[in-house]
């Protein structure tokens, strides 16, 4: 890896897809050679101009992606454009065919075998044929809820049972996931977006059973719940103005039962102004561990920083569709 320069596409550029931009932009380990949207107020534009650097870099937004990949040629397409496997397949589907290595945040691409055993399977030959490889990783899915903890497993004499909790204050986060929270939205309103399936976070299902896969447990069963955490006060965000007895946020639990007990617990609460902040890893067994990182990882800059370092374990793993567990240790890299 030592001196190598990777060069990569962004493909969307949403929030997440400009900071990954602007931090590859910002690192001399890496070389932005293109970026791809469909957005018509973004096409066009220099990336540089789009992400507020102030300078042109470059690097144009092109709408045709099939044209900036095959012009390109890029060791690696940095993919940002959504949370749902069955909907961004064709993006991936094409970078693949077209040679690319993929590191994606689509949060069920984490481990896609656990919602879209067919889809992961297609996807996995379909990179195998074309000698690249695709990951699906964030900061969670993809780190604080699995990867982690199987980490942090390694200096324990044997686990019996995972249990993680993750406060998040979302007042701190991008406009899109104070949405998907439901800010401002009554108990009645939250209740129908849950049932939609618009009102969540994505991956809890995803973290446990890479976190499974990683121990060797084989997951008989696994149970979700989602309900709203309510304003106790006015809540002012730089999006939202939520009132008291409004939601402002979400409360969701993961568990997944093995050998017929509850081994892994994912408590994820994220909401406005939530405090304290935090993050923490508790290991059940013979002899516990916990492990708390106060404030908790902030998501936005977290996912964008994994994303990218993960960035050359891809384009030198062995062809196929991986995940965090099978790649070599993510480190930064300047």
């Amino acid at each position: 890896m030592s001196g190598r320069v990777y060069r990569v596409v962004q493909f969307g550029l949403g929030p997440i897809g400009q900071e990954l931009a602007k931090l590859a932009i910002e690192r001399r380990s890496y070389q932005l050679v293109g970026a791809i949207d469909i957005d018509p107020t973004k096409v066009g534009r220099d990336v540089g101009e789009l992400i507020g650097l102030g300078q042109p870099v470059g690097v144009v937004v092109r709408a045709d992606a099939e044209a900036v990949l095959a012009e390109t040629r890029p060791d690696c397409v940095l993919h940002a454009t959504g949370s749902y496997l069955d909907r961004v397949f064709p993006q991936l589907e094409l970078a693949v065919r077209l040679g690319c290595n993929v590191v994606s945040t689509c949060e069920e691409l984490a481990f896609p075998a656990a919602g879209h055993p067919e889809l992961a399977a297609r996807l996995d030959a379909l990179a195998r044929e074309h000698g690249v490889t695709v990951l699906g990783t964030g900061v969670n899915p993809g780190y604080v809820m699995d990867t982690l903890p199987l980490f942090f497993s390694g200096v324990a004499q044997a686990v019996t049972a995972v249990r993680v909790e993750r406060i998040q204050n979302a007042s701190t986060r991008r406009r899109p996931l104070q949405e998907k929270i439901g800010s401002g939205k009554t108990i009645e309103e939250f209740q129908e977006l849950v049932a939609a399936g618009t009102v969540r976070h994505v991956g809890l299902r995803e973290s446990a059973y890479l976190l499974a896969a990683g121990l060797g447990w084989t997951i008989e069963h696994y149970e979700e719940r989602i309900e709203p955490v309510l304003a106790e006060r006015r809540i002012v965000t730089q999006y939202f103005t939520v009132e008291p007895g409004r939601v402002c946020g979400v409360d969701q639990l993961g568990r997944a039962f093995v050998a017929g007990e509850e081994r892994i617990t994912l408590h994820l609460r994220m909401y406005l102004d939530a405090d304290p902040a935090y993050d923490r890893v508790r290991l059940e067994g013979p002899t516990p561990l916990e492990l708390v990182i106060p404030g908790g990882l902030q998501g936005d800059r977290a996912t964008t920083a994994i994303a990218l370092n993960a960035v050359p374990r891809v384009v030198e793993h062995a062809p196929g569709l991986v995940t965090m567990a099978d790649l070599p240790l993510v480190t930064a890299r300047n």
